[in-house]
């Protein structure tokens, strides 16, 4: 007996070895993984915890810096030792050591105790300072090939901008050869070409990134990229290579090719600096200066708008090596000038994604051939071809299919990829520097493979999904295969439009319209990690933001759209972005800074909406944009344009006056809230008819958007309520509401316990909706409820339905008070015939999971709750209310709280684990 219980006793130690009761994870600086680049001057950290035992807590914490990894490795720092902070808190913790020198890499780990007495050190991680100053750059300068005239600059053009002259400009090459002279111990390059850039040492393409750097407001700012190039390097000769594109910094006035606007601050340029740092401590700096060279590249054209050509027999090969000769088609290269900042890029990049092999439908005719990839999706192409030199393969993208042709039309035309064959055997070839959405592709010039033609051989051809590189952290499923359907279908589009900002359609415009933003942001956030993009989005809003508070719907800015005057400039429900955006990254990551960083603008935008009310309601912009009424989509049909603004205003002053509390600011906190209570009486007398309870015309968007802002009498919000309800029933459960209302549909109904309400809108496939769309072959969601052919066929501002997937159906939340779901809420809904329901999302404290099914005896919930957070969780009432957790009653177990009964709901409390609960 005695061996027996030894076995056992090493058995279990094993076990506990091989799995820590309390795990360090998931280190942040910044809301970064590992971040590079980031000012030395503002720094934030974060952690999670994995823990074997249930109801644990952090009790303390120990965060340890040091610029030496064999000092951190020793649990020792000289950079920064915070000592034992008796704190709970994991997120957004302030440095506060000594100041940091730039462009250095610091290393960091924490020593983290629970309440359980478990002790955890996570591993080491590290960060990168960044050139916060003109100083750091130590002399670089702006080079180009050749430099935009004065009077041809126009940094915000009108869109009826008449052409002044026509041409493409150059796509260029910049070379550098330097020499490692001693054995290195790092390297980093610091970038920013504009628009776009892609770096090469020795031949080699620096990272895997696509579209470097992300855009701005160029004649505010511009963006650098930080690589580790250590590796790259040799001793001896080396060579750093650059080509530029234009994207958004230039657009070129090309006949013949789309152009969405026309914009011109530039021609391409470039700055950077290249730190080698060697193992006998010192270093060396290779910057931008006139000692650069330039060339042509074979790149001959290239528009975000318009597409890209490529001549292959202009290429110069090991151009960006030491081994090339530079001859008489190299110059010096222009010293030009360039923004007045230059910032991290501290957003994740745009990367490749998703493959998609082309299969080939049909033939036009015996040069064209049209292939279908089976997704629209944003992207480029990628083909291998092969035949002789000067054979010319030209490629039209589209969404959609015409009389069997690509259909441009309603994307912008022309659009397409050329390449020009040098004849050298298999050819690889894919853009760099633009991209479209698209599904189906119209070969002309090239044969499909085995084809007997004198036509080049056209070997391979793929459609490859770009997007910003967000991490994913949530999923959701359900046995509800429409749902599932939707879910997708609003992932694609999501995807499709998550680039540097946030933009509307993939092909057309690629503005970064900012209604989305807000609107859309939880259903985001459900599922990809955005904390770094939407605070880019911030800085683009305050960027943007003109001298008179004005928040342009669109951030960064880069036209004036004329038609309607200012209706496509000044609508409250896309500037209040800027006031909505922060609120949420705060509510969702326990990002303060971001609120301080943006309450100056918030402040100037709400004295500018106070400036334009009548007598507090304000008339102006889109309104509910392309709602369902009598004409074609477009302009708010159904709802006034002053309730949906006015409505806005009035929630952007409610969330201000709570940020004005958390920033220590009850001056201004009890100023909005004044204004909100003149806004509120001003809005009531305005649109409510105390009579028949209906907000102006009574459409599904005005009263809900009265009832979610909270401007409804508590006395009325039933009525109103039901008057929505009723609107819906009415029309047999059919959708009116728009870009602006339908999301505050689905939320008012989700929190009033009318999630049937919901179900039964989003069930059907024989009305404008999800399931019309998916009916009539959507492979992402459209730009219109009726998936119009003549209009975006991937846009993401009507997906709402997501958010309602994730916080309804399966029921993840947090409560009114909690910030970064330190305090979850799991409601899940068991709503029309769905008998399965599960999501996960890795929320800043760890993984929520909530999964439920249901049967004739009984209902199972499996949850997992994160270390420091809480749960309350709303169990449906059974037919005996018979609660069990792992087949044992919940009475048996202390750490299970009941709280009784609220409606059709019994109520439990419980801390961090996992929990499998069943109620019969």
């Amino acid at each position: 007996m005695g061996k027996l219980l030894s076995l056992i006793f090493v058995f279990i130690s094993l076990e506990i070895g091989a799995q820590p009761l309390l795990q360090i994870y998931g280190l942040n600086v910044n809301d970064a993984k590992q971040p590079a680049g980031i000012n030395p001057k503002y720094l934030f950290f974060s952690w999670k915890l994995l823990a074997q035992q249930r109801n644990t807590i952090q009790t303390s914490y120990h965060i340890l810096i040091a610029d030496d990894l064999a000092l951190i490795n020793e649990n020792k720092a000289n950079v920064w030792d915070s000592g034992e902070q008796l704190s709970s808190t994991s997120i957004q913790i302030k440095y506060k050591g000594k100041a940091l020198q730039a462009a250095t890499t610091y290393y960091w780990k924490v020593l983290v105790k629970d309440n359980h007495g478990n002790i955890a050190t996570s591993k080491t991680a590290s960060f990168h300072t960044g050139l916060s100053n003109i100083e750091d750059w130590k002399g670089a300068k702006w080079i180009a090939y050749e430099r935009l005239t004065d009077s041809l600059v126009d940094v915000l053009p009108l869109d009826n901008k008449k052409d002044k002259h026509f041409g493409s400009n150059v796509l260029p090459l910049l070379r550098k050869d330097f020499k490692v002279k001693k054995q290195l111990a790092s390297a980093m390059l610091y970038i920013s070409g504009l628009g776009h850039f892609e770096a090469s040492i020795n031949g080699n393409k620096q990272g895997n990134h696509f579209l470097d750097a992300g855009w701005v407001k160029y004649n505010e700012e511009a963006l650098y990229v930080t690589f580790d190039v250590s590796k790259a390097l040799k001793t001896g000769k080396n060579t750093l290579g650059v080509m530029l594109g234009n994207g958004f910094y230039y657009v070129p006035p090309v006949k013949g090719r789309f152009r969405k606007l026309k914009t011109a601050f530039g021609y391409p340029k470039m700055m950077c600096r290249l730190v080698l740092k060697y193992q006998d401590g010192t270093e060396e700096n290779i910057i931008s200066d006139e000692k650069w060279q330039t060339s042509l590249g074979p790149i001959t054209f290239s528009s975000i708008y318009g597409g890209e050509d490529y001549d292959a027999r202009l290429e110069q090969k090991g151009w960006d090596s030491p081994q090339f000769k530079t001859d008489k088609k190299w110059k010096n290269v222009l010293i030009v000038d360039g923004p007045p900042q230059v910032k991290p890029q501290l957003a994740e990049p745009l990367r490749v994604f998703e493959n998609f092999d082309a299969k080939l439908l049909h033939q036009l005719n015996n040069k064209e051939w049209v292939y279908d990839l089976g997704q629209n999706a944003s992207g480029i192409i990628n083909i291998k071809v092969q035949g002789k030199r000067g054979d010319t393969v030209r490629i039209y993208a589209s969404e959609l299919l015409k009389d069997l042709k690509a259909n441009q039309k309603p994307t912008g035309s022309p659009f397409y990829f050329e390449y020009v064959l040098k004849g050298d055997g298999v050819e690889e070839w894919q853009p760099r520097f633009t991209y479209y959405g698209f599904r189906y592709l119209q070969v002309k010039g090239a044969a499909p493979k085995g084809t007997y033609t004198a036509l080049p051989q056209l070997l391979a051809l793929k459609g490859l999904h770009i997007r910003n590189s967000a991490a994913r952290v949530g999923n959701f499923t359900s046995s509800n295969t429409l749902f599932n359907q939707t879910n997708t279908l609003i992932d694609w589009a999501i995807k499709s439009n998550m680039m540097s900002v946030f933009t509307d359609c993939p092909h057309r415009e690629k503005l970064g319209w900012l209604e989305q933003s807000h609107l859309m942001i939880s259903s985001v956030m459900y599922n990809f990690d955005v904390a770094t993009l939407a605070s880019k989005v911030v800085d683009d809003i305050i960027s943007s933001q003109l001298d008179d508070g004005l928040i342009p719907e669109i951030a960064p800015e880069y036209v004036k759209f004329t038609w309607g005057g200012d209706m496509f400039r000044d609508s409250p429900e896309w500037g209040s972005t800027g006031i909505i955006l922060p609120w949420y990254l705060y509510k969702w990551y326990g990002n303060k800074q971001v609120l301080e960083k943006a309450y100056p603008s918030m402040q100037r935008y709400i004295t500018y909406l106070k400036s334009k009310a009548d007598g507090h309601i304000l008339k102006q912009g889109l309104g509910d944009w392309y709602d369902i009424g009598p004409e074609r989509p477009g302009v708010s049909q159904q709802t006034p344009k002053g309730l949906t603004g006015t409505a806005i205003y009035y929630y952007d002053l409610n969330i201000l006056q709570q940020i004005a509390l958390l920033l220590g600011k009850p001056d201004d906190a009890k100023q909005y809230q004044e204004l909100a209570k003149e806004v509120k009486t001003a809005f009531n007398k305005t649109f409510f008819n105390p009579e028949n309870k209906q907000y102006a015309t009574g459409s599904q968007a005005a009263n809900a958007m009265a009832l979610y802002m909270n401007l409804v009498d508590e006395s009325n919000r039933a009525a109103v309520l039901e008057n929505l309800i009723q609107d819906i029933r009415k029309r047999h459960n059919a959708l009116t509401a728009g870009d602006i209302g339908y999301r505050y549909v689905l939320r008012v109904l989700e929190e009033a316990g009318r999630s049937d309400v919901i179900f039964d809108m989003n069930s059907r496939s024989d009305v404008p909706g999800y399931g019309y769309q998916i009916a009539k072959g959507a492979t992402a969601l459209t730009e219109s409820w009726q998936a119009l052919p003549d209009v975006s066929n991937n846009h993401f501002m009507l997906g709402h339905l997501m958010e309602w997937f994730y916080s309804g159906l399966a029921g993840i939340r947090q409560e009114e008070e909690s910030v970064a779901f330190n305090k979850i809420k799991i409601y899940p809904v068991v709503v029309g015939d769905v008998t399965s329901a599960e999501a996960v999302y890795e929320s800043s404290y760890g993984l929520i999971k909530s999964s439920w099914k249901k049967n004739s005896q009984n209902f199972q919930l499996h949850i997992e709750i994160p270390v420091n957070t809480t749960a309350l969780i709303y169990l449906p009432k059974g037919k005996t209310n018979k609660i069990f957790e792992a087949r044992k009653d919940i009475s048996t177990d202390i750490n299970i709280i009941n709280q009784g009964v609220e409606g059709d709901r019994v109520v439990l409390k419980v801390g961090s684990g996992s929990y499998q609960f069943t109620i019969e």
